[in-house]
Order: structure tokens, then C-alpha cells, then sequence
């Protein structure tokens, strides 16, 4: 059952006269242009809506009364809530195609991309596209899952462990072993690994490698585990942006101090994101 803070879902939304839509549309349109209250005189000035200001009044109390609108301090104006944004989003905006031009510029910049570096290209390629700033984060499941491990003999005791996880990161760990290993044996090592743990959570990794016989895969077993608990709470905090110095050109000084603050403080900008995720699930 939904709750009071539970996203609004298509069935959710309330309904709307095609006036209040064009209505809702045009503040959303000249909020997101202006960053800037919108009043029904500026609506009735520049849009033929064949209607009086009194009446678009009317229609903006209406939406305002059901969530879609809201006034800012004491403006006169109104401004799109989230709820108003969502049932924009869901209901009014038309999406408009990319070019072919366009298309063959955001695979190319792919294409010349590991794995790793798509999320900081996505934010490239969506703020080029929409000329807008861009957040990106990383595509993450709850917990990562394991799939391939590597070990390298390099020095001594050092070995490179290259760890493999579902969905295609890399990631890469220098470890210290309790005794110097020979090549043959890591190698070996690793595949009695990839065998015995492929695809478990970092949790589930340790369990299986310490009721393991041979000392080097419990030793191994723990690294792993905890370079994927590592890689887990280092995932949520990946964020990529582009595009902020041309957006914060068009906000008040007062907005644009309010912006930076979110983006500086890692643990806002972290929780702020994952409410807005949480939203869209």
C-alpha cells in the first residue's frame, strides 16, 4: 500500500482539464527557461490561451490545490513542485528524436570508453544533447555480485589482484600475502575461486572461502570479500557531472550559493540522489 511519501504513480496522478494542462505545461516550460515565478499575467501576455487572467487564476489554484504548483516565498508567481515536474514528465512532454548526427556522436564517445568511464560520457552526451546540467551515477544493484578473479605475482609477497564483478567493472587491488606465493600457485588459486564463488554477494564470498581447506583461498577469500564491500560503499558516493557552469549562469545568487552547497556536501548530493532514485523505482 502506498505510503504518504510513496512516488506517485501513473494511476496516481489526478486529472486535468486540457487547459490546466497547457496551463501546467507552460509554467513548467517557463520556470525551467527562466528560473524564475510564474504568474497568470505573464501566461495571459504571452500565450494565446483565449481565456482572462482571472480564469487561468482559477486553473493555477486548482493545481496548486493539488499538488502540481506552489508559490515560493510571498511571489506572485508559482513554480512546478515535484508531483507537478512528475505529471509533466509522465503525461505532457514530448520526447523529440536525435538526429542521426547526434546518434553516431553519443556511440562514438562510447565506443572509445571502458566500461567504467559510461557513466562520466552519459553525463558528457545528456547535458550536450539537452543543454542542461547532468548528473550521472553508476548502474548499481544493491549488493555487486561476483564473476572473475585474477591473481598476479609482481614483487615478493605483492600480488596485483584484478577483480571482476556482474555487469563488467574492473577493479584493481594491490595485496600483500602473509608468504610469498609462486605464479602457478595463484593462478591455481584463482580458478578453484572463480569455481567456487561465482556470482555471490561479498558476504557469501566469505562465507564459502573460510570453510575452504587451503589456507591461500581463505586468505584470498577475505581480500575479496572486502575489496567488494570496498567497491559497494564506494559505488553510491560515484556521482559525474557536466554542464553546471552554464545552468548556475541563468540562477540568482542566492540559488546558485544553494546549488553549490548540495554539490560540495558529498553526503547531501549522496542522499539526494538516492531519494530521486528511490522516487522513480
Amino acid at each position: 500500500m502506498p505510503t504518504p511519501d510513496s512516488p506517485p504513480v501513473e494511476s496516481e496522478l489526478p486529472n486535468l482539464t486540457e487547459r490546466q494542462e497547457t496551463i501546467l505545461s507552460l509554467i513548467v516550460r517557463e520556470h525551467i527557461q527562466s528560473a524564475q515565478p510564474i504568474g497568470s499575467k505573464t501566461l495571459v501576455e504571452q500565450f494565446d490561451l483565449g481565456v482572462s487572467s482571472a480564469t487561468v487564476r482559477n486553473d493555477m489554484v486548482m493545481l496548486e490545490e493539488l499538488g502540481l504548483i506552489e508559490a515560493p516565498h510571498t511571489s506572485a508567481g508559482r513554480i512546478p513542485t515535484r508531483q507537478g515536474y512528475r505529471y509533466f514528465v509522465q503525461r505532457l512532454l514530448k520526447i523529440a528524436q536525435l538526429s542521426p548526427q547526434e546518434r553516431r556522436s553519443i556511440a562514438e564517445a562510447f565506443k572509445q570508453q571502458n566500461v567504467d568511464e559510461w557513466p562520466r560520457v552519459a553525463a558528457m552526451a545528456l547535458s550536450r544533447t539537452a543543454k542542461l546540467a547532468a548528473l550521472a551515477t553508476p548502474p548499481r544493484a544493491v549488493e555487486n555480485h561476483f564473476k572473475h578473479l585474477e591473481l598476479i605475482s609482481t614483487q615478493g609477497r605483492l600480488v596485483l589482484m584484478v577483480l571482476v564483478l556482474q555487469g563488467g567493472s574492473v577493479h584493481q587491488q594491490l595485496l600483500t600475502l602473509a608468504d610469498t606465493v609462486p605464479q602457478e600457485v595463484l593462478s591455481r588459486t584463482a580458478q578453484n575461486i572463480n569455481q567456487a564463488i561465482a556470482r555471490l554477494t561479498a558476504d557469501q564470498v566469505r562465507a564459502k572461502t573460510r570453510a575452504q581447506s587451503d589456507e591461500l583461498v581463505r586468505e584470498i577469500g577475505e581480500l575479496v570479500a572486502d575489496a567488494m564491500l570496498q567497491v559497494n560503499q564506494q559505488g553510491a558516493r560515484d556521482v559525474y557531472r557536466y554542464g553546471l557552469s552554464e545552468s548556475l549562469s541563468t540562477l540568482s545568487e542566492h540559488e546558485t550559493q544553494q546549488v553549490l552547497r548540495v554539490l560540495e556536501e558529498e553526503d547531501l548530493l549522496e542522499n539526494i540522489l538516492r531519494d530521486t532514485l528511490a522516487y522513480d523505482e
